[in-house]
């Protein structure tokens, strides 16, 4: 089939096919990146062979452009205030945790297994990490205590640098010479360590140009933000630097900082995010012929059963030790260990680097991946129950405001949600007593959307959106709940006198 029928008529119908699958298949939870998997296998050779691609060296250009955009996002959408309240647990996970998941992989399949040194070695390092798209679209959908949910979330996001770092690290050293191991160690040592501090500079030198540039025209603010992903990752790389953790860490500082234009820049970072992580394992489809898993099939089981029944749990349970988690919310955090997109994009890099068991790694992990969404993804839901750690579900709102600044100030916009009970009668907007410049401007309501007046009251499960001062935030977040827990005790307090007067002596 010829070029232009690709680009222009099958590579199109296939991302339309997508997302009419995920949208008919989202009541059941599926996740997005299964269905954009299963489409490119669909459409590639061994089926309907509608698009016939084996470019590994290709497939692992555009999945490393891909991860550089998914990775930002990850970074920029991961909230200071929500990383500081689990941010033990989540960052030892992202970190240690990643280790420790590749250590006990490692020690069972060339320890106990036998399998060749440089297949468990890579294996090892490659599938340790979670993945942040299965697990947020699973996630969202399964009402979970905010404490659980925030570590699992960002232990997702934040830990792909690890693993990305103990990949390269592993390459390069089965490429390299044994006189090159000690040079190995020590670049490993300088990517890893170096890495923040650079996106931290990138990021700052980034906010100085947001900040003093007033383009008339907005779409320069989404051509700039591009230039500035792309260059950060780039001149790290450079530098001999993790590009991926310095792209990581300039997103969660761009994110945690106002700048002109940050809600529209945050808009474009989710798309530019949600089209390459679609397109990516779209491509990554194309890239697998199911034929060749009659050979690896039963290793790929195995490899499944190593990380979600040993690797997985023994990394929760000992790098999470004495944070005070609790053996329920433990054995969910090690069941919610989905794979997905970086181990995918890692497992091209071998074959990339000219190892002779590339295609076999490219092929066992995607195997394995395929297992682990499909199986542990399918039944987060039905372990949430069986531990009781299900909690009274919100519903999804339907109205939301963003605020697009075009001169440099620090207002932002914040959302409050109103705790249980569902309905509870809370403070008149008129008796809160905001810090100036401060304004109720949303509350959304169930399905309602309500205008916010003096006389309008807070109920339980209400959505506040506030437009105030970046350094008002954590005050008036305190202020809303705290009226609120006194409006609804006073209301308890007074419904017990009442009925204790209508109660005869």
């Amino acid at each position: 089939m010829g070029t232009i029928s690709v680009l222009y008529v099958i590579g199109p119908f296939l991302l339309i096919a997508i997302v009419l699958a995920a949208v008919w298949l989202e009541r059941w939870s599926v996740p997005v990146i299964l269905i954009a998997l299963s489409a490119g296998i669909l459409f590639g050779s061994d089926f309907l062979g509608l698009w016939h691609f084996d470019n590994i060296d290709l497939t692992n250009r555009v999945a490393n452009l891909a991860l550089v955009f998914i990775l930002f996002q990850g970074g920029f959408s991961t909230k200071r205030s929500d990383f500081n309240a689990v941010a033990l647990p989540a960052g030892g996970l992202a970190t240690w945790g990643v280790v420790l998941t590749a250590l006990a992989t490692f020690v069972v399949l060339y320890g106990f297994l036998k399998w060749p040194l440089d297949k468990a070695l890579l294996l090892a390092a490659i599938i340790s990490s979670t993945d942040a798209a299965a697990i947020f679209s699973i996630l969202r959908r399964q009402p979970l205590p905010p404490k659980l949910s925030s570590t699992i979330q960002i232990e997702s996001a934040a830990n792909d640098p690890m693993a990305i770092l103990l990949t390269v690290a592993v390459i390069e050293g089965i490429t390299s010479s044994v006189s090159a191991w000690r040079t190995t160690v020590v670049l490993f040592i300088w990517r890893f360590a170096a890495a923040p501090f650079f996106g931290w500079l990138f990021a700052r030198v980034s906010l100085w140009l947001f900040n003093r540039l007033q383009p008339k025209d907005r779409g320069h603010y989404y051509v700039l933000s591009l230039g500035i992903i792309l260059l950060t990752y780039g001149l790290s790389e450079l530098l001999k630097v993790s590009g991926m953790l310095s792209v990581f860490v300039a997103g969660y500082v761009m994110g945690n900082l106002p700048f002109v234009h940050k809600q529209g820049v945050e808009n474009f970072s989710s798309a530019l995010s949600t089209v390459a992580n679609v397109g990516m394992f779209a491509l990554m489809g194309l890239q697998v012929f199911p034929h060749q898993w009659s050979e690896i099939w039963l290793d790929g089981i195995l490899l499944f059963l190593i990380l979600t029944l040993i690797a997985r749990p023994f990394a929760v349970w000992l790098g999470t030790a004495g944070m005070g988690l609790g053996w329920k919310n433990k054995t969910f955090i090690a069941w919610a260990g989905l794979r997905g997109a970086v181990p995918i994009i890692l497992a091209t890099y071998p074959a990339a680097a000219g190892l002779p068991i590339g295609q076999e790694i490219f092929n066992l992990v995607f195997f394995s991946v395929l297992l682990s969404i499909a199986i542990q993804g399918s039944s987060l839901g039905w372990l949430a129950r069986l531990l009781k750690l299900i909690v009274p579900a919100r519903p999804i709102p339907l109205f939301n405001v963003e605020l697009l600044t075009l001169a440099e100030s620090d207002f932002d916009l914040m959302v409050v949600d109103m705790p249980d009970p569902q309905g509870a009668i809370g403070p008149d907007i008129a008796d809160l007593r905001l810090p100036a410049g401060s304004v109720i401007v949303l509350i959304t309501r169930g399905k309602d959307l309500v205008v916010p007046k003096g006389a309008t009251n807070l109920q339980g499960w209400d959505r506040v959106t506030v437009l105030a001062h970046a350094k008002d935030h954590d005050i008036i977040r305190s202020i809303l709940l705290n009226a609120f827990s006194a409006a609804v005790s006073k209301d308890k307090t007074r419904d017990s006198s009442h009925k204790a007067i209508e109660t005869p002596s």
